[in-house]
């Protein structure tokens, strides 16, 4: 397959279109998350299909002091690997391209959830974010655009966009990709020395220690399901060789701390010692949160949630987080 570069939306515009068409949009120095999107893309899209991935760094999306000039920039990197990966189109427009006239007066405001977490620590970035999103659907006109679940606050707010301005589009949403020491792919992750990046493996090892803590307690809640909570209960504990008060299932599963409460304090006793680095992780949240608006969940919240955490480590700011089911105590798994 021959990548085909385009710099306009005329060009674009003027390709036939046969079957459905997938976007990845990406700010370009593509890796191999960005490949694992365009492979993903290239199987929905089948072989009549087209994929289509965008390369353009959105200067909306930078705040003061933040990195927008020194983002790199590796263009004929990023074509080779968009045509490894399945993509039919790499569309790399200018800033005139996108914003003809300059900056746009009218731009998509990101509400309440805008204003959480990330978007508390980059005031104005999902502003910028859901601008150019909404630009480049218009642009690129696909019938499905892929994103990963690695930003998934922006995930969150595309979906919110698209359902409530009635965007004809279907939003699909790739699990995060590791490197094999745990750190999550990032363009910014070639900006770490050494030492940094050792430092920087808290953050994913946070989010582990939370999910394996998680892990445990649904565990025990659905043992405790299993076993009727009678005499018989007890006998059965019993005959599994475990003493009534350690293998109580119920007690360990409904204890203080635990649920949420258990979930924070495991990822923050691994930040917490990470602080003590040389050079020290810079913890900016760690926060629980429902993904319907990103607020924290409460003790007794069932349902999917997401353990969320972003911090510096040197100049580099890093974010991370992982999907996370709480079930009640009586409901069934």
């Amino acid at each position: 397959m021959t990548t085909t570069l385009l710099r306009t939306a005329g060009e674009l515009h003027a390709r036939t279109r046969t079957g459905r068409r997938a976007v990845v949009m990406t700010m370009g120095a593509l890796h191999e998350g960005h490949a694992t999107l365009i492979r993903t893309a290239r199987g929905i899209a089948g072989p009549d299909g087209e994929v289509v991935v965008t390369v353009f760094v959105n200067p909306l999306q930078f705040g003061q002091g933040e990195d927008l000039d020194r983002y790199p920039r590796t263009l004929d990197a990023d074509l080779a690997l968009a045509e490894q990966s399945g993509a039919d189109v790499v569309f790399a427009p200018s800033v005139d391209e996108v914003y003809p006239g300059g900056e746009p007066q009218v731009r998509i405001t990101a509400g309440p959830m805008g204003e959480r977490l990330e978007g508390s620590s980059r005031p104005g970035h999902f502003d910028g974010m859901l601008t150019v999103v909404a630009k480049l659907l218009h642009l690129t006109r696909p019938d499905v655009a892929l994103y990963g679940q690695k930003d998934a606050q922006q995930l969150a707010l595309i979906r919110r966009m698209v359902r409530d301005l009635n965007f004809g589009v279907e939003i699909v949403g790739v699990p995060t990709v590791r490197e094999e020491d745990g750190l999550a792919l990032s363009s910014r992750n070639r900006y770490l020395s050494d030492a940094e990046r050792r430092t920087a493996l808290a953050l994913s090892g946070a989010l582990f220690a939370g999910q394996d803590r998680h892990a445990a307690q649904e565990a025990l809640r659905a043992r405790a399901r299993e076993v009727p909570a009678t005499r018989a209960r007890a006998e059965a504990l019993s005959a599994i060789g475990e003493s009534r008060a350690a293998a109580d299932a119920h007690a360990v599963a409904t204890a203080v701390p635990g649920g949420p409460a258990a979930v924070r304090a495991a990822a923050r006793q691994v930040l917490d010692e990470a602080a003590r680095l040389e050079p020290p992780l810079t913890l900016d949240y760690l926060a629980l949160v429902d993904p319907s608006d990103f607020t924290e969940i409460g003790d007794d919240f069932t349902g999917d949630a997401v353990l969320a955490v972003a911090a510096r480590v040197g100049a580099t700011r890093l974010i991370d987080n992982v999907p996370l089911t709480f079930t009640s105590f009586g409901a069934a798994s």
